[in-house]
Protein backbone atom coordinates (compact mmCIF):
# COMPACT_ATOMS: atom_id res chain seq x y z
CA UNK A 1 0.00 0.00 0.00
CA UNK A 2 2.60 2.36 1.09
CA UNK A 3 5.18 1.48 -1.81
CA UNK A 4 2.01 2.31 -4.29
CA UNK A 5 1.38 6.13 -2.70
CA UNK A 6 5.23 6.59 -3.07
CA UNK A 7 5.27 5.68 -6.56
CA UNK A 8 2.61 7.93 -7.58
CA UNK A 9 3.35 10.47 -5.16
CA UNK A 10 6.65 11.32 -5.51
CA UNK A 11 8.20 11.73 -9.55
CA UNK A 12 11.33 10.27 -10.53
CA UNK A 13 13.83 12.96 -11.06
CA UNK A 14 16.43 12.72 -13.24
CA UNK A 15 20.19 12.72 -11.00
CA UNK A 16 21.33 16.06 -12.85
CA UNK A 17 19.07 18.49 -14.29
CA UNK A 18 19.89 20.54 -17.56
CA UNK A 19 19.13 23.90 -17.36
CA UNK A 20 18.16 25.83 -20.53
CA UNK A 21 21.05 28.14 -20.45
CA UNK A 22 23.68 25.25 -19.80
CA UNK A 23 25.70 23.18 -22.57
CA UNK A 24 25.16 19.64 -21.88
CA UNK A 25 24.16 16.37 -23.22
CA UNK A 26 20.37 15.13 -22.46
CA UNK A 27 21.45 11.74 -21.65
CA UNK A 28 24.72 9.88 -21.10
CA UNK A 29 24.88 6.28 -20.25
CA UNK A 30 28.02 6.60 -17.86
CA UNK A 31 28.15 9.93 -15.81
CA UNK A 32 31.83 9.09 -14.99
CA UNK A 33 34.19 8.68 -17.25
CA UNK A 34 38.05 7.95 -17.87
CA UNK A 35 40.03 11.23 -17.77
CA UNK A 36 41.46 10.62 -21.81
CA UNK A 37 43.76 12.74 -23.62
CA UNK A 38 43.57 16.05 -25.49
CA UNK A 39 43.72 13.80 -29.53
CA UNK A 40 46.61 14.85 -31.60
CA UNK A 41 46.06 15.02 -35.54
CA UNK A 42 48.63 13.02 -37.12
CA UNK A 43 46.32 10.80 -39.28
CA UNK A 44 45.78 13.13 -42.03
CA UNK A 45 42.39 14.34 -42.32
CA UNK A 46 41.62 17.85 -42.29
CA UNK A 47 38.03 17.56 -41.17
CA UNK A 48 36.69 20.24 -38.37
CA UNK A 49 39.61 22.60 -39.66
CA UNK A 50 37.57 24.98 -42.00
CA UNK A 51 34.74 27.16 -42.28
CA UNK A 52 31.30 25.18 -42.84
CA UNK A 53 28.49 27.45 -41.88
CA UNK A 54 29.50 31.05 -41.33
CA UNK A 55 31.80 33.03 -43.08
CA UNK A 56 33.89 34.09 -40.36
CA UNK A 57 35.73 32.35 -37.43
CA UNK A 58 38.27 31.14 -35.10
CA UNK A 59 39.97 28.04 -34.69
CA UNK A 60 43.17 26.54 -32.66
CA UNK A 61 46.40 27.63 -33.64
CA UNK A 62 47.84 26.45 -30.11
CA UNK A 63 48.51 23.31 -28.44
CA UNK A 64 45.27 21.31 -28.51
CA UNK A 65 42.95 21.68 -25.12
CA UNK A 66 40.01 20.81 -23.03
CA UNK A 67 37.37 23.20 -23.00
CA UNK A 68 34.72 23.38 -20.40
CA UNK A 69 30.76 24.35 -20.97
CA UNK A 70 31.23 27.48 -18.84
CA UNK A 71 34.39 28.29 -20.87
CA UNK A 72 32.18 27.90 -24.22
CA UNK A 73 29.26 29.30 -23.25
CA UNK A 74 30.85 32.55 -21.82
CA UNK A 75 32.70 33.08 -25.07
CA UNK A 76 29.70 32.58 -26.86
CA UNK A 77 27.72 35.40 -24.88
CA UNK A 78 30.54 37.61 -25.95
CA UNK A 79 30.25 37.52 -29.73
CA UNK A 80 26.55 37.84 -29.25
CA UNK A 81 26.97 40.92 -27.18
CA UNK A 82 29.19 41.97 -30.30
CA UNK A 83 27.21 41.17 -33.24
CA UNK A 84 23.51 41.83 -31.90
CA UNK A 85 23.98 44.84 -34.06
CA UNK A 86 23.52 43.08 -36.98
CA UNK A 87 19.84 41.59 -37.72
CA UNK A 88 20.07 38.40 -38.35
CA UNK A 89 23.67 37.23 -37.71
CA UNK A 90 23.91 33.78 -36.52
CA UNK A 91 26.70 32.23 -34.00
CA UNK A 92 27.64 28.68 -34.65
CA UNK A 93 29.72 26.49 -32.15
CA UNK A 94 31.39 23.49 -33.92
CA UNK A 95 32.49 21.72 -30.71
CA UNK A 96 29.94 20.59 -28.44
CA UNK A 97 30.95 19.64 -24.05
CA UNK A 98 29.78 16.07 -24.05
CA UNK A 99 32.67 14.31 -21.71
CA UNK A 100 31.88 14.44 -17.59
CA UNK A 101 34.64 15.66 -15.51
CA UNK A 102 34.96 14.35 -12.15
CA UNK A 103 37.02 15.66 -9.12
CA UNK A 104 37.60 14.52 -5.45
CA UNK A 105 38.14 17.21 -2.93
CA UNK A 106 41.49 18.39 -2.00
CA UNK A 107 43.45 16.85 1.04
CA UNK A 108 41.43 14.01 0.58
CA UNK A 109 42.73 10.39 0.99
CA UNK A 110 43.16 7.32 -1.56
CA UNK A 111 40.77 5.49 -2.34
CA UNK A 112 36.79 5.61 -1.86
CA UNK A 113 36.16 5.73 -5.39
CA UNK A 114 35.98 7.94 -8.42
CA UNK A 115 34.79 11.96 -7.07
CA UNK A 116 31.68 13.15 -7.54
CA UNK A 117 30.83 15.19 -11.25
CA UNK A 118 31.58 18.23 -11.63
CA UNK A 119 31.44 20.24 -14.84
CA UNK A 120 30.96 18.94 -18.82
CA UNK A 121 33.98 19.28 -21.20
CA UNK A 122 35.27 18.89 -24.51
CA UNK A 123 38.64 17.76 -25.91
CA UNK A 124 39.59 19.63 -28.80
CA UNK A 125 42.54 18.89 -31.28
CA UNK A 126 44.58 21.87 -32.67
CA UNK A 127 43.30 23.51 -36.08
CA UNK A 128 39.61 23.16 -35.04
CA UNK A 129 37.21 25.47 -35.60
CA UNK A 130 35.63 26.40 -32.42
CA UNK A 131 32.86 29.39 -33.94
CA UNK A 132 31.64 30.59 -36.50
CA UNK A 133 29.94 34.00 -37.30
CA UNK A 134 27.72 33.94 -40.41
CA UNK A 135 23.87 34.58 -41.79
CA UNK A 136 24.10 37.81 -42.65
CA UNK A 137 26.91 39.77 -44.06
CA UNK A 138 29.05 41.09 -41.35
CA UNK A 139 31.78 43.22 -41.88
CA UNK A 140 35.28 42.27 -41.65
CA UNK A 141 36.10 44.51 -38.35
CA UNK A 142 32.99 43.42 -36.48
CA UNK A 143 33.70 39.98 -36.57
CA UNK A 144 37.27 39.96 -36.48
CA UNK A 145 36.66 42.44 -32.79
CA UNK A 146 33.74 39.99 -31.57
CA UNK A 147 35.62 36.61 -32.36
CA UNK A 148 39.06 38.11 -30.45
CA UNK A 149 37.54 39.10 -27.58
CA UNK A 150 35.99 35.25 -27.53
CA UNK A 151 39.09 34.03 -28.09
CA UNK A 152 40.37 35.98 -25.10
CA UNK A 153 38.31 33.82 -23.10
CA UNK A 154 39.31 30.80 -23.97
CA UNK A 155 42.64 29.07 -22.52
CA UNK A 156 44.70 28.88 -25.63
CA UNK A 157 45.95 30.92 -28.63
CA UNK A 158 43.49 31.07 -31.93
CA UNK A 159 43.41 32.35 -35.46
CA UNK A 160 40.98 34.51 -37.01
CA UNK A 161 39.85 32.53 -40.07
CA UNK A 162 37.90 33.18 -43.34
CA UNK A 163 35.90 31.50 -46.04
CA UNK A 164 39.85 31.07 -48.24
CA UNK A 165 41.68 30.10 -45.47
CA UNK A 166 43.66 26.65 -46.43
CA UNK A 167 42.83 23.64 -43.70
CA UNK A 168 45.54 22.91 -41.26
CA UNK A 169 46.84 19.71 -40.04
CA UNK A 170 47.75 19.94 -36.69
CA UNK A 171 50.52 22.47 -37.19
CA UNK A 172 50.95 22.77 -40.75
CA UNK A 173 48.69 24.51 -43.27
CA UNK A 174 48.16 22.83 -45.85
CA UNK A 175 48.18 25.04 -49.00
CA UNK A 176 46.65 23.88 -52.32
CA UNK A 177 48.41 22.58 -55.00
CA UNK A 178 48.69 25.28 -57.77
CA UNK A 179 47.25 23.64 -61.34
CA UNK A 180 49.25 23.74 -64.21
CA UNK A 181 47.75 23.45 -67.59
CA UNK A 182 50.98 23.48 -69.28
CA UNK A 183 52.30 19.80 -70.01
CA UNK A 184 55.55 19.11 -68.11
CA UNK A 185 59.42 19.35 -69.98
CA UNK A 186 59.87 15.63 -69.51
CA UNK A 187 56.15 14.28 -71.74
CA UNK A 188 57.58 17.06 -74.62
CA UNK A 189 60.71 15.39 -75.15
CA UNK A 190 59.20 12.36 -75.29
CA UNK A 191 57.08 13.63 -78.49
CA UNK A 192 59.62 14.71 -80.15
Amino acid sequence: MFSLLRTTLVPHLPASVRFRSQLAPRQVQHVKRHKGRVPIPIGGSTKGTTLAYGEWGIRIKGMGVRFSAKQLTTAEEVIKRKIKVVKGAKVYLRVFPDIPVCIKGNETRMGKGKGTFEFWATRVPTGRVIFEIGGTPIREELAREALRQAADKLPTIMEFITRSTPPRLGNLVLQPEPSTDQPSSSTQTAET
